[in-house]
């Protein structure tokens, strides 16, 4: 039988995955940008739809990881499969500001539009943070956080102007 190969991908204690932070809030930004308003209740219809596809995402990074990770022959463990779980979360985090900025939205009497592109901004706004935070982290120089927040607003700023263009 052959040795199980050692495990060095993802770190043992429970730390913030800012890739996955990241991938979530450009996910929610995408999901909020490119969501009509057509619908009887389209704030709901859009938490519900960002809820739905965080983890629908986060399921699937989960599988690719395991798969990507997994020896021929070897089967999974409950163990593995929550260590992957919790790392991955983080996509499904990433979604909740932005889900939430949508649901209290009526109560600070905000427009439809004006609560998408509330929620909008707060996932871009998200995604450069994490990003930065991420640099810091990993010990990057000032420049290097500063090149990395730009980067990410760049990204965030496209599916803005994607919005704006389609004029959801």
């Amino acid at each position: 039988m052959p040795e199980r190969a050692e495990r060095t991908s993802l770190p043992k204690g429970r730390r913030t995955d800012y890739a996955g932070a990241i991938y979530g809030s450009l996910l929610a930004a995408s999901v909020v940008a490119t969501a009509g308003t057509a619908g009887e209740y389209p704030r709901f219809q859009l938490v519900l739809l960002l809820v739905i596809t965080g983890l629908v995402f986060w399921a699937t990074h989960v599988y690719a990881h395991l798969a990507g990770e997994r020896l021929v022959g070897q089967p999974w463990s409950w163990r593995e499969i929550r260590r992957v779980a919790g790392h991955e979360w983080s996509i499904v985090e990433a979604i909740a500001l932005p889900a939430a900025a949508l649901a209290v939205s009526p109560l600070l009497g905000m427009s439809v539009g004006a609560a998408f592109w509330l929620a909008l901004g707060i996932a871009v706004a998200q995604q450069v943070v994490w990003a930065c935070l991420g640099a810091v982290r990993a010990g990057a120089s000032r420049r290097l956080v500063i090149a990395e927040g730009v980067a990410n607003l760049t990204f965030g700023l496209i599916i803005v102007a994607a919005k704006a263009l389609l004029k959801h």
